[in-house]
């Protein structure tokens, strides 16, 4: 396994349920942490519990490539290289096409497929430079197998999976290595504004689902883990 200790890791969604723990973990183990999450407060309080410095932290609209193009410039300013970028962020409504509205199914295309989009756009260039880097990104259990009511966001993640493993092809030719977590249901505020009856005592605990994307920016430089699955104990879809 590779230590993370030096290692310049790029987390997008850090202050959500499990970029949260996932920071911890990582800052934890000597990682060079940059934290970007869509609330500037949750992610000062974030930098102040890491002691981590101001401008290792950035703000940012996902789905807007001004702003993606502005968190390019700053984090290159701050590290001369990207060795890992986690993408945590996302955002989940859970409806029937009979509720569903046009702006919703658009709004979740915008953060959880488009999003993804120009991080690739912003950040494969450096990769692509040095011919390696890891990219780690979770597009769930419904990115793989679908459920009633998440037209909108298995729509998202089905894309984000296709266009991870269409982008895998074009880099046979490196060592850019690309990951994706299949993660069931985590017990994390992503439920608690979703209209839907859950056991979330019965969920993946957030803690551990970190401890999964820690454990896979460490795989070796031999192989590549290209797809990690974890799902609740009494959930065993595949």
């Amino acid at each position: 396994m590779e230590s993370v200790k030096g290692k310049n890791i790029l987390l997008i969604g850090a202050t959500g349920g499990i970029g949260h723990k996932t920071a911890k973990l990582l800052s934890a183990s000597g990682a060079n942490l940059f934290l970007v999450a869509r609330t500037g407060e949750k992610l000062a309080a974030l930098a102040t519990e890491l002691h981590l410095s101001a401008d290792k932290i950035f703000a940012l609209d996902i789905s807007k490539a001004e702003d993606m193009n502005a968190l390019k410039e700053k984090f290159f300013l701050v590290y001369p290289y990207i060795d890992v970028l986690i993408n945590a962020a996302g955002i989940g409504i859970i409806k029937s096409m009979d509720e569903l509205t046009e702006d919703e199914f658009l709004r979740t295309l915008r953060f959880n497929l488009v999003g993804p989009f120009l991080l690739m756009k912003a950040f494969l260039p450096a990769m692509k430079e040095t011919k390696k880097g890891l990219i780690i990104n979770i597009p769930g259990i419904l990115g793989k197998v679908p459920m009633a009511g998440a037209a909108a966001y298995s729509a998202s993640k089905y894309g984000l999976v296709g266009m991870m493993q269409s982008i895998r092809e074009e880099l046979k030719r490196t060592e850019i290595r690309i990951t994706s977590l299949i993660l069931g249901g985590v017990d994390t505020p992503f439920w608690d504004n979703i209209d839907l009856r859950v056991q979330r005592d019965k969920m993946v605990m957030a803690e551990e689902a970190a401890k999964a994307i820690w454990f896979l920016c460490q795989q070796p430089s031999s192989g590549v883990v290209s797809e990690m699955v974890i799902q609740p104990f009494n959930h065993q879809a595949i």
